[in-house]
């Protein structure tokens, strides 16, 4: 089970079949929904403010979200956090990509079914909007994201963590 840690009195909370590596790591305010996977030393830490997680995210083998005084982090529905992505105090939309290895910074708002390129870096108070991807340093708009395309993703990992689920129920 992974590293789950109470911070300033409060502990992370999830619903159903959520799957969490041994060595993920879930510390303080984080409330997030059924289905949800937390992969291999990733780290989710919610002592200053929140971080809100709806059904079906990935974050994905050492990503990092973190929030700051008065700006949690807001993740909704069917969203994909990559390998090694860092997300800082922002909103990520419904269905969205943060690809491997992305920055997106304090008051950025990920529209929801937009990517977010892997290496990109989305500065602060950036706006997404819905379905478009972005890419470089600092992150611009690149081209229009075909319908369903960030999706893909969340339901690859809801697959693939039933391998793991079974593993453990062995």
């Amino acid at each position: 089970m992974a590293i789950i840690k109470s911070a300033r009195g409060k502990s992370p909370k999830w619903g159903e079949r959520c799957y969490f590596s041994e060595n993920a790591t879930l510390a303080g305010d984080i409330t997030m929904g059924d289905d949800c996977s937390v992969w291999f030393g990733a780290v989710l830490r919610a002592d200053v403010d929140a971080i809100r997680m709806g059904s079906q995210v990935n974050v994905q083998d050492l990503a990092c979200i973190h929030q700051s005084e008065g700006h949690p982090v807001i993740i909704e529905d069917g969203t994909s956090i990559g390998h090694s992505a860092v997300i800082h105090a922002a909103t990520i939309r419904k269905n969205a990509l943060v690809g491997m290895n992305a920055t997106v910074l304090d008051d950025v708002e990920v529209g929801e079914n937009s990517v977010v390129a892997a290496g990109a870096v989305v500065l602060q108070g950036t706006i997404i909007p819905p379905n478009e991807i972005w890419g470089g340093i600092p992150a611009r708009r690149i081209k229009a994201a075909k319908a369903g395309q960030s999706r893909l993703y969340a339901d690859h990992y809801l697959y693939i963590k039933k391998w793991y689920e079974e593993e453990e129920s062995e």
